[in-house]
C-alpha cells in the first residue's frame, strides 16, 4: 500500500498519488514505467525516470484508467485518498 506521507513533491493535488522513490517503507517508485506507459495523461516521469500525477482523472473511464494502474503498480507506489 503507497504510503500517503511520502508522496512524490511533483503530484497534483487530488485522491491520486505516486511515493516517492526515498520513501522509507520501501513503497517507492522504482521506474518501472508500466503507469505512465499505459496512462500517460496521468502518470508522467520526473527527470530521473520515477513517477507522478500530473493530472487527476475526471471521468468515471479516467478514473477506472487510473484505478488500473494502480493495482498493477509492482511495488505499490501509486495510492489513492480518494
Amino acid at each position: 500500500m503507497a504510503n500517503k506521507e511520502a508522496k512524490h513533491p511533483q503530484n497534483v493535488s487530488g485522491p491520486f498519488y505516486c511515493t516517492d522513490p526515498e520513501n522509507p517503507n520501501g513503497e517507492g517508485c522504482t521506474a518501472c514505467t508500466i503507469c505512465y506507459a499505459a496512462a500517460p495523461d496521468f502518470f508522467v516521469s520526473d527527470e530521473e525516470g520515477y513517477a507522478y500525477v500530473s493530472r487527476q482523472p475526471e471521468t468515471d473511464e479516467e478514473f477506472t484508467l487510473c484505478l488500473e494502474q494502480l493495482e498493477e503498480c509492482p511495488p505499490q507506489a501509486i495510492g489513492n485518498d480518494g
